[in-house]
């Protein structure tokens, strides 16, 4: 089984550098292609808060990894509407996790998953409008947020656009798609670590003035450490 990778988040910044940087795609990345499902997520944490989202985006569809991660990269960082776009300044705060979603079931009603196991897929017909919606949770979101398998899917129908009252009926409407991911996080310091180690020189990235302090790359007055 195909699982995410430490070369998978470091195309991902990569290519978001390389946007920043006026560049074409960069260099082809260390890891074999593939058919999969994908999602890249880009969180912010600053000041050693806990990391907030900034971008999260994917396809439930199966996608070449490189060109996929590739282009959704930049999407999640830059195209993500209920964010504004990641700009090179946040790049020291940020950390990336790649997703790639496997082992797809159907499930017997909306409740048939595992909270921390499952992400979940819901697709029903709006009884107000008789338009169809989808929406979708990766698995780590439901436990992240505390909720119970109920409240996540009454927010996945909010997510979805459904404007109207929820009600068990309502919910009877659901058709329910499980599957779970390999996932691999990335802070942009253990990146940069990276990069060091391997080229022997940190990252040029234009707009950020990389020093060094203390034999740790900083950036900005950030010391790309963990966060």
């Amino acid at each position: 089984m195909v699982s995410a990778k430490k070369e998978m988040a470091i195309y991902c910044f990569e290519t978001l550098i390389a946007h920043y940087n006026g560049e074409d795609a960069p260099p082809p990345p260390d890891f074999e292609d593939g058919h999969h499902p994908l999602f890249v997520t880009w969180k912010k944490a600053v000041n050693g808060e806990e990391a907030r989202l900034r971008g999260c985006i994917g396809t439930l569809q199966a996608r070449q990894l490189i060109s996929g991660f590739r282009d959704y990269a930049l999407t999640s960082a830059l195209r993500d509407r209920r964010f504004s776009p990641i700009q090179a300044k946040e790049l020291p705060y940020l950390e990336c996790t790649v997703s790639i979603l496997t082992d797809y079931e159907n499930g017997a009603d909306h409740l048939d998953w595992e909270v921390g196991k499952h992400g979940i897929i819901i697709e029903f017909t709006d009884p107000d409008t008789n338009t169809g919606r989808n929406a979708t949770y990766l698995p780590e979101v439901v436990a992240h947020e505390g909720w119970t398998k109920l409240e996540a899917i009454d927010s996945l129908m909010r997510k979805a656009g459904y404007s109207g009252r929820i009600t068990d009926s309502v919910r009877k409407l659901i058709t329910l798609t499980r599957y779970q991911s390999s996932m691999y996080t990335m802070h942009f310091g253990e990146y940069v670590a990276h990069v060091k180690s391997a080229r022997g020189v940190s990252p040029s990235i234009r707009g950020l003035r990389l020093e060094e302090k203390h034999g740790a790359p900083q950036i900005n007055g950030f010391v790309s450490n963990h966060h």
